[in-house]
């Protein structure tokens, strides 16, 4: 065990925790037996400091609240103790101070906070940009101010702790010391502010003075040809040549894709054996960086310095940039001074929660055992993170990442013992880590956590048991095939892959059950498919494409930032062409746009609402003091930018032009209804159905209805939708005002305003809607356009409800004058029917009904019908059938092959083969074939239908 002995004023409490924690069990008993109390007045004069670390991390593990007496009582002694477990004082100089992953993250949040960056909360695992399918680095919520779409925060300075998932090395994850599906990326950003200079130099602070890491426990790497940040390193900061090692553009040099931004990196490593052990480099003895036990990469710097053309020629950027990372797992693991990230207080409480469901102990379990805890720990905060972020379980994109990380998870727990479902259980324990941490999302959306995973854990769970009974079937056929020919008996690796990818089946579980029946397992051609599986994953969103088409992302920042008015007015008669894009010309930027031509024009100043929030864009037409005009279809933005998507359908219209902008008032008015409509329709459905189980999982707002995705356990009674339907249209005759307010991020989630998961917004300043009066039956985070008061909504109608994924509904609805045209339209239906039957309209449904019942009775009279034709016709089959005879002439069985006339089904064929087998016996085969034409559509298909004997 070593301990440091630097001047700190939490020495004592800080040992405390690092001790307690840190150590196995078994150490703390020992070292408990030794301890006295001879310094208690060191004790008692850091009490306060020790019992409020002692707070902060008494949620984390039994262990902590179970050691944490004894612990601080051996503190005074240890501190002064000359054991043997206490390192010289030279060897103690060598090794920094621990500390917790909340004290980290917060050292660094502070530090670059103190430099001037704005601090940012964690974004979403989903990301805004629809080119990415999760969250993989720091930098991807802030790629649209890389590329100039989107305005900088204040100062062009930033840092955050980034939640990120990646899962193209996932077979690694427990394996190796420091893969993850999971983790947390400290960054700082600078968006053409500072550069190499002071990005080094605060990298450099920040770990050897706030961390107290030894500079000689330090060694970093910088681009080959980047003499620069060579220099600074060298000269600046002092690093010996021998500890600065020159790598290549593979290693050393950052790439956003094909084209696009780029430039050298420099990154910082750990040597976890400099100063000590011997390891007395020269200045002729350069470290080898490529050393995994030796030395751990832990801060990467980006220096976005060129622009990549599709020649590959580089070129500078004019605004130089800066994007760092570094990950808090591997800071962790330095710090605390373990043998691998999934040993600190970020992952160890999970390993040892899910250790005792398997009724071991982490620290004596086998390496197999300890990778299995490891993959928990790892899938457990994953999973968790994606579904408070409003992943849902599923076979495509991110809910295939999430169910196939949720598997895993499951299976390792079967495979080290654990029975029956158990993934609440670890996951209670990573819930209250995140909440300790931060993360508030987890905390609100903590029992919708629990039940879907829960839900998903046991859904597979039978998947698991099918995998067994198809395993055991694969065995019987092998073992009866091979009987019978003498072959080898093997179990093919497709059947093998098939079993570990769809129903979650071990390999080393096939290759034991096949062992236990003297099987052998086609483990080359399983290793085929799984690399291919990996090519597969690896090809799908694991890269950050910081790209946009060259022409477009120039005509953005050559506009600028469009001034949004439609909020106030509906007209702007002095608005500035800034740019004009024809569609299907990437060549350059255009100047003007002639008549019948595609184009995307920025403007300076709009009153088009453009796309967002699931509100659609704004259509309407632009027009130039000559007349000539282009129709406005949609509007979209991009980053401050707005572009008016369209036609020029009259004339032609240049850059720099003066004109005016109309938007639609119909399709406006219509499109702010049904937008107000929906926040009604969520209040009302959190008011029955609970706002714990209710959450937005999307939305859709137009002209013609409105369409609303939310989260729910279970469909809605049609009791429970007319008692939500009657809630709305209470308050739109209720006439409650709209209020329009702006506040922080902060205030606007303490006064209860709705906020949907996955939507980016700023901490400075959000957009609050607020319905009702004194006490309002609306609040949410919103940008959209809505009415100023509920009774210009007019009614209200739910039109259908439905299950669109696992756990997620669907509603969909109309208000105001589309309520009036879905309205008619059902009554025009009902005067046609009324006209039809010659019935009044309250006689209708009873006598479609009544048709109903006669169609059905009708139908089943017709399949009787065919049958009995069928069988009639399968009679003159006779001459069909064939004998098969064996040695001397002897019949061993019988033969029916024939195609029927057509008209006859499925079941029609079935009981014609059911009739032969019987007459022909146990030893034969019937296969009857037919014609089947469908009622609906008046499609014909093939039907075939085989039966054979026992025999």
């Amino acid at each position: 065990m070593k301990m440091t002995s630097h001047s700190s004023s939490l020495k004592t409490p800080q040992f405390a925790f690092n001790f307690f924690f840190y150590s196995p069990s078994p150490l703390i008993s020992t070292f408990n037996q030794k301890v006295c109390s001879r310094n208690s007045s060191l004790f008692h004069s850091k009490s306060s400091q020790i019992h409020s670390i002692s707070h902060l991390y008494k949620n984390h593990n039994n262990l902590y609240r179970k050691y944490i007496h004894n612990s601080i009582k051996c503190t005074a002694e240890l501190n002064t103790s000359s054991s043997a477990a206490v390192k010289s004082e030279e060897s103690q100089s060598q090794i920094p101070p621990k500390l917790s992953s909340i004290e980290i993250r917060e050292k660094f949040l502070s530090f670059y906070e103190s430099r001037s960056h704005l601090r940012y909360k964690s974004a979403s695992l989903i990301p805004q940009d629809p080119t990415i399918l999760l969250t993989i680095a720091g930098m991807v919520p802030f790629k649209d101010i890389f590329l100039g779409q989107n305005e900088a925060p204040k100062g062009n300075r930033a840092t955050s702790s980034q939640k990120c998932i990646r899962t193209n090395d996932i077979e690694n994850v427990g394996v190796t010391k420091r893969h993850h599906t999971f983790f947390e990326m400290l960054g700082n950003f600078s968006f053409g502010d500072y550069f190499k200079k002071d990005a080094i130099t605060w990298a450099w602070q920040f770990l050897t003075i706030e961390l107290q890491i030894p500079r000689e426990r330090l060694a970093v790497s910088v681009y080959q040809d980047d003499d620069e940040a060579y220099s600074i390193w060298k000269d600046v900061i002092g690093i010996p040549q021998n500890r600065i090692q020159k790598l290549g553009e593979k290693d050393n040099f950052w790439v956003s894709g094909p084209t696009g931004p780029c430039g050298p990196c420099s990154e910082i490593y750990y040597d976890f054996q400099g100063g000590i052990d011997g390891a007395k480099e020269t200045e002729h003895d350069p470290v080898d960086l490529e050393d995994d036990e030796r030395f751990i990469e832990l801060y990467n710097l980006v220096f976005m310095e060129y622009n990549r053309s599709n020649d590959g020629s580089l070129s500078a950027l004019k605004s130089k940039n800066i994007d760092t990372g570094m990950g808090l797992e591997r800071i962790c693991q330095v710090l605390q001074q373990v043998d691998n990230n999934y040993e600190t207080d970020l992952m160890l409480p999970i390993m040892q929660r899910a250790a005792k469901l398997a009724n071991t102990e982490y620290y004596q379990a086998t390496d197999d055992v300890k990778k299995s805890l490891k993959v928990i720990a790892d899938h457990a905060r994953a999973v968790m993170h994606l579904s408070a972020d409003g992943v849902k379980a599923s076979n495509v994109g991110r809910g295939y990442v999430l169910r196939r990380l949720l598997r895993r998870l499951v299976r390792h727990g079967r495979m080290i013992g654990i029975e029956g479902a158990f993934i609440q259980d670890v996951l209670k324990v990573s819930m209250e880590m995140a909440v300790s941490a931060g993360f508030g999302n987890v905390k609100e959306r903590e029992s919708t956590i629990l039940m879907e995973l829960g839900r998903e854990e046991s859904s597979f769970l039978a998947t698991l048991e099918r995998g067994e009974q198809m395993l055991q079937e694969i065995i019987a056929e092998i073992v009866k095939v091979g009987s019978d020919s003498g072959a080898a008996l093997m179990i093919s690796g497709d059947d093998a892959f098939e079993l570990y990818d769809t129903y979650g089946f071990p390999l080393e579980l096939t290759e034991e059950t096949a062992l236990e029946n003297g099987i052998q397992v086609d483990i080359q051609r399983f290793n085929e498919c799984m690399d291919a599986q990996k090519k597969r994953a690896r090809a799908a969103h694991e890269t950050i494409d910081v790209t946009t088409s060259e022409k477009l992302s120039e005509a953005v920042k050559t506009a600028g930032k469009t001034e949004f008015i439609g909020y106030d007015t509906l007209y702007e008669d002095r608005a500035l062409v800034k740019s004009v894009l024809v569609s299907g010309d990437e060549s350059s930027l255009d100047q003007i746009v002639e008549e019948g031509q595609n184009a995307r024009i920025i403007l300076d100043k709009s009153p088009f609402y453009a796309e967002g929030g699931g509100q659609v864009g704004d259509i309407g037409y632009l027009q130039t003091n000559s007349g000539a005009m282009f129709s406005v279809s949609d509007v979209k933005k991009i980053g401050d930018s707005w572009i008016h998507i369209g036609e020029a359908t009259r004339g032609s219209i240049s850059l720099g032009e003066e004109i005016s902008a109309q938007v639609d008032p119909k399709l406006r008015r219509r499109t702010r209804i049904h937008h107000s409509a929906t926040h009604l329709l969520q209040s009302a459905l959190r008011k029955v159905f609970g706002a714990e189980s209710i959450s937005q999982a999307g939305s859709l707002v137009d002209s013609n209805r409105l369409r609303f995705d939310f989260n729910a356990p279970r469909a809605l009674k049609k009791k429970e939708l007319r008692e939500i339907e009657s809630i709305v249209n209470e308050w739109i005759y209720a006439s409650f005002d709209t209020r329009v307010q702006s506040m922080t991020l902060d205030e606007a989630v303490e006064n209860g305003a709705i906020a949907m998961f996955g939507e980016k917004y700023s901490a400075d300043s959000v957009r609050v809607i607020s319905i009702g009066n004194e006490n309002c039956v609306s609040m949410e985070l919103c940008g959209g356009t809505h009415v100023q008061n509920t009774s210009e909504i007019g009614g209200f109608r739910i039109i259908s409800e439905s299950g669109i994924a696992s756990g997620v509904r669907r509603i969909e609805a109309v208000a105001g004058e589309a309520l009036m045209e879905w309205a008619a339209s059902r009554d025009l239906i009902v005067t046609e029917l009324s006209d039809m039957f010659r019935l009044p309209a309250d006689e209708i449904v009873g006598r479609v009904a009544a048709l109903v019942n006669e169609a059905k009775e009708a139908s089943k009279m017709v399949e009787k019908l065919k049958k009995e034709v069928t069988l009639m016709k399968s009679e003159t089959l006779s001459v069909k059938v064939k004998q098969i005879c064996g040695e001397n002439g002897v019949i061993k069985g019988s033969v029916l092959v024939s195609r029927l006339d057509a008209g006859a089904d499925s079941d029609a064929l079935k009981s014609a083969a059911t009739q032969w087998m019987n007459k022909l016996g146990e030893s034969s085969v019937v296969l009857l074939a037919s014609n089947e034409k469908s009622v609906e559509s008046g499609e014909e298909k093939v039907v075939m239908v085989a039966t054979a004997g026992k025999d």
